[in-house]
């Protein structure tokens, strides 16, 4: 990538953004080889359809197989590393306060690349709270303290709704962005999906880094075609000039 000349145009937006937002997705861990949801499913777990994994009703009915799932899923989670589109998104965080990273995914790598101000949409797969009321467990246990009931996942299932903090947060900082990058995002799922598309419409200038092409469209977005880890050193490089 190093050789594909830049849009000047998009190199004043990088110099000039004071409130960056970044919208990850799945495509930016898998580049650290967390497998996907779908890749998730194989060997042992191929069998199963997700409703069977990762739904509120799965839990209820097989509760130890879904946990074992995710037991699975963590052990993998744990043996990746960030790659160097996270670290580069930690110096422009420390560069630039304002920088906003919003993420699909539940793995935690932003935050051990060394970024802070990150909005979690689906939640983590190393934390666990309450089925019932939801609080977080602070210790390993296999109750919830305050009301016996039983422990999960933090993250969040089929057919359950965001985590209205983490939703508003984000909203809020995609409406007062003066950039946006999406990475690794393949646009499809709602309601993340809608985050660059509203920036696009009100005229905030969108990134896209993608291997892939996706729907995303809009007068003012700019297509890099590759992998995180090549472009975003590139175009931090950039905005801390």
């Amino acid at each position: 990538m190093a050789n594909v000349p830049l849009d000047t145009d998009l190199m004043e937006h990088l110099r000039g953004a004071r409130r960056p937002v970044v919208l990850t997705g799945a495509g930016m861990s898998a580049e650290s080889g967390v497998p996907t949801f779908r890749e998730a499913q194989s060997g042992l777990w191929a069998r199963f359809d997700p409703v069977e994994l990762a739904t509120p009703e799965a839990f209820e009915r097989h509760p130890q197989r879904v946990l074992d799932w995710y037991a699975w899923r963590r052990e993998q989670v744990a043996k990746a590393r960030p790659h160097a589109g996270h670290q580069a998104l930690a110096r422009w965080e420390a560069a630039c306060a304002a920088l906003v990273i919003v993420t699909q995914n539940v793995d935690g790598l932003h935050q051990r690349a060394g970024s802070r101000n990150v909005v979690e949409l689906h939640g983590r797969i190393d934390r666990d709270r309450c089925h019932h009321c939801g609080e977080r467990a602070e210790t390993p246990a296999r109750v919830c303290a305050q009301c016996g009931g039983p422990l999960r996942p933090d993250v969040v299932w089929f057919g359950e709704m965001l985590p209205e903090p983490a939703l508003r947060r984000a909203l809020g900082a995609v409406s007062e962005a003066d950039l946006v990058l999406s990475v690794g995002t393949s646009t499809l799922v709602q309601p993340a999906a809608s985050l660059p598309a509203e920036a696009l419409a009100a005229g905030v200038p969108v990134v896209e880094i993608n291997p892939e092409p996706t729907p995303l469209k809009g007068r003012t977005l700019y297509r890099l075609r590759g992998k995180a880890a090549e472009w975003l050193p590139r175009l931090v490089a950039i905005a801390c000039d």
